[in-house]
């Protein structure tokens, strides 16, 4: 049995950082886990600049209710489905994800908790699980599925080194020179063509 498991941000989806960081008109939220690998770090970072702007959660989801997929993920996702099983390992938020999960047609998805103060502001994050998309693919793995991931960023590098086979989509020159064990790839229609490739040799 088969499992591919697919990042979300900068593969089916925009950074919502960097659309937030758009919106907002401050470029210090453009910084994303494809520039800082340390992820708890990256999030206090992340939930001081909030608080020293007087941004709330409400404000973050305002923008997340007018963004959409990238164009081809959903039709990309329906293939995949038509074919394997497939999760979403991402360490966004469900208090971010559920407006694109509705355009994507809802794929299984694995990420994180925020939690929001009396006021509205994003007072804390809680992870479902550190280092959880390694964690997740080794658990799939030991209920003895085969398992093709795909990510963009170093927070999903962890996860393709666990796989049966791993490839990078979308991701950055600096991430794509730094592991190019992964092969990188920049449509749907090459990504698929190479996970059922891999499928195939490890079926």
């Amino acid at each position: 049995m088969q499992v591919v498991c697919l990042d979300l941000e900068g593969v089916l989806v925009p950074e919502i950082w960097i659309a937030f960081a758009e919106r907002t008109g401050i470029p210090e939220f453009r910084r994303t886990t494809r520039d800082e690998p340390d992820y708890d770090k990256l999030m206090r970072w992340r939930l001081a600049l909030l608080r020293q702007h007087g941004l709330k959660l409400a404000d973050i989801q305002a923008v997340i209710a007018g963004m959409a997929p990238l164009p081809g993920a959903r039709d990309f996702l329906d293939a995949l489905r038509s074919r394997y099983q497939l999760i979403i390992l991402s360490d966004t938020f469900y208090e971010f994800a559920d407006p694109l999960m509705q355009q994507l047609g809802r794929p299984t998805l694995f990420c994180h908790r925020l939690l929001a103060d009396a006021e509205g502001f994003v007072a804390e994050y809680r992870l479902r699980q550190s280092d959880q998309k390694r964690q997740a693919v080794e658990a799939l793995k030991g209920l003895n599925f085969t398992v093709i991931a795909a990510g963009d960023s170093y927070n999903d590098t962890a996860m393709l080194g666990a796989a049966d086979a791993g490839f990078l989509m979308h991701a950055p020159p600096h991430i794509a020179a730094q592991f190019p064990q992964y092969a990188q790839h920049e449509d749907y229609h090459a990504l698929l063509a190479s996970i059922d490739a891999a499928a195939a040799r490890l079926a």
